[in-house]
């Protein structure tokens, strides 16, 4: 016997469908929008540091060696890096690891800086980092200018490590906080013994 559907039926049948099809929508677009609204946090640790940062930040550990007058330790951006020195002959020049900040890029670095006995390089609002005193100075443009960047965060904690970070608009409040959640995340493993 076969079964003929019918008008009513077809009606029947399309409304149970259409209730199905909504019901898993609503229950797994949800899930969907709390995840993409929660961005993924990753940790990057070394004998230097350790930190956690947005999971779209990708790092660049710098592998030159201690001739220059800083060390970077570790870059990190929402785009591909380059390496950022070259040497000719006896010579060793650096610049920036970016051409270029795309809009809403990041671009920062961790450092070990170079400087001079009796100077000082610690200007800003005080704040803590790892435990460890610093200053923190936020600049329209600043040194970060100079790769399209509208804002340059520089961080002194004691003489011994700097982070900069340069930032593009647009999202310059939402990046902001990023960085510093960084910089609240940061622990030197090396000071904690």
């Amino acid at each position: 016997m076969a079964a003929r559907l019918t008008p009513r039926r077809l009606l029947l049948l399309a409304g149970i469908a259409a209730t199905v099809a909504l019901t898993s929508a609503c229950g797994g677009g949800g899930d969907a929008q709390a995840a993409a609204s929660t961005p993924s946090v990753v940790k990057y640790a070394d004998s230097f540091l350790t930190f956690t940062h947005p999971g779209a930040w990708k790092t660049y550990a710098f592998q030159q060696p201690l001739e220059l007058h800083f060390f970077p330790v570790v870059y990190l951006s929402t785009q591909a890096m380059h390496e950022p020195c070259s040497t000719q002959g006896n010579a060793t020049s650096c610049g920036w690891p970016i051409r270029r900040l795309q809009p809403g890029g990041v671009l920062a670095v961790w450092q070990i800086p170079y400087v001079l006995p009796g100077t000082s390089r610690t200007t800003g609002t005080r704040i803590r980092v790892g435990g460890s005193p610093a200053r923190r100075k936020v600049t329209a443009g600043g040194e970060c200018r100079a790769i399209g960047a509208d804002r340059t965060i520089d961080v002194m904690v004691g003489v011994t490590r700097e982070f900069t970070a340069c930032l593009r608009g647009p999202n310059l409040a939402q990046n902001q906080r990023a960085v510093n959640a960084l910089l609240a995340s940061t622990r030197f493993p090396s000071s904690e013994k």
